[in-house]
């Protein structure tokens, strides 16, 4: 708790200043995300989540799929995010709450049992009961001191993966690489100012035992070399050139930083560096097939139980109460139910990737609507597209025969 202030600045400034983190970072956040993980559930519940996703952002600045995407970037790179819940005439509406505003400085007993701890409020059970949020960020350049608000944990989502039992607040996915990061940043600039001071090109005029003849550059205090010039020297007289050393096996030396900062992101090599300079098709599949599986798991056991279940039982109840969804009252379970589809993730070879899927299909593996759903797409619309276009007339050019 203490370190987390210090942390969550570091890996900021990481994120947002060393091309290689930053790149990182967007990577975790495009595969966790993509365009957005979708519904599947009962074709009028979805529906209402679809109409309602386009207005979800309470700031109006995006959608509910953008959101997404906003939550998990803060998830990697501040190892937590924050999404209040606000109740509105038009239905719910969704803010995100830096994590520095639920006050970390707040850590108490309080009378009957409960606690807080870095701001977030238990019950005598152990359950979260409240989160203080300050009004405004300490940093802010006009914030002034104030008294955090008081919001139920009902309104709030806190998003983070825990990394043992009973962890409070989240903690930084780049923690592993802060130092080793900083680290190679300094690496790098002295690589760049040992070839920029290898590149000059400095002379030195001695007077051997100091016997030579006239000096040859007299009455010049600081003589200079011109191309195309040729000078006579006296006798004694002897230019010698720096020649400064210069390191040796920087290219391996570098890709082991490299990675060594994808093992602690856990990413792959070409995900971090961007380097694709030796993979071929199979190299690529062993690297990626891991890395799936992780990003899978941060899917369906982080995100789908503190974002999007609660986000989706708060959509339908509201859809129900507007008088969107008439069945509502006498199965709330059919409505209620849903299967989250992230976005399948591209391929290398993406005829190969559809032939698998056919096959799939083909073998009884998997259905048609969960294939579908995993491109991003409803099944029902995709069914009227396909025969609205079978009996879309097509124009043809003049002249063509008919």
């Amino acid at each position: 708790m203490a370190a987390g202030p210090t942390l969550r600045a570091r890996a900021r400034y990481l994120a947002n200043n060393n091309p290689w983190i930053s790149q990182a970072v967007a990577n975790w956040t495009g595969a966790l995300i993509g365009p957005g993980i979708e519904p599947t559930a009962d074709p009028a519940a979805v529906a209402a989540y679809n109409a309602w996703a386009d207005v979800a952002d309470a700031d109006g600045r995006t959608d509910a799929r953008g959101l997404q995407a906003d939550v998990a970037r803060a998830l990697v790179v501040d190892g937590e995010s924050f999404v209040q819940i606000i109740d509105t005439s038009d239905g719910p509406r969704l803010r995100l709450i830096p994590s520095e505003l639920v006050d970390e400085s707040m850590t108490r007993e309080l009378p009957g049992g409960r606690f807080i701890v870095s701001g977030v409020e238990f019950n005598a059970d152990g359950t979260r009961s409240h989160y203080h949020v300050l009004p405004a960020r300490p940093t802010d350049v006009f914030a002034t001191t104030g008294t955090p608000v008081r919001i139920p944990a009902a309104e709030i989502l806190h998003i983070f993966k825990p990394l043992g039992p009973g962890q409070v607040r989240g903690v930084s996915w780049l923690a592993p690489v802060i130092l080793p990061a900083g680290e190679f940043d300094q690496l790098i600039d002295a690589l760049l100012v040992g070839t920029k001071v290898s590149a000059m090109f400095a002379g030195f005029v001695v007077n051997q035992n100091a016997v030579g003849g006239d000096d040859p550059f007299d009455g010049e205090t600081q003589p200079s070399l011109e191309p195309g010039t040729l000078q006579r020297l006296a006798g004694g007289w002897d230019v010698k050139f720096a020649t400064p050393a210069q390191a040796q096996q920087v290219a391996p030396f570098i890709r082991l930083n490299l990675q060594m900062l994808a093992a602690g992101l856990g990413l792959p090599e070409h995900l971090l560096s961007g380097d694709l300079t030796n993979a071929n098709y199979s190299s690529l599949r062993a690297g990626l097939l891991p890395f799936r599986q992780r990003v899978e798991q941060i899917q369906y056991h982080v995100l789908v139980p503190q974002l999007l279940g609660p986000i989706w039982r708060e959509v339908i109840r509201w859809a129900a109460a507007a008088g969107e969804l008439p069945e509502f009252e006498s199965d709330p379970r059919r409505f209620l139910s849903v299967e989250w589809l992230p976005p399948r993730p591209m391929q290398v070879d993406p005829l190969k990737d559809v032939e698998a899927t056919v096959a799939e299909i083909n073998a009884g593996l998997t259905s048609r609507k969960k294939a579908v759903a995993e491109r991003g797409w409803a099944l029902a619309d995709l069914d009227s597209e396909i025969a609205l276009d079978s009996f879309r007339p097509r124009t043809k050019p003049e002249g063509t025969p008919t």
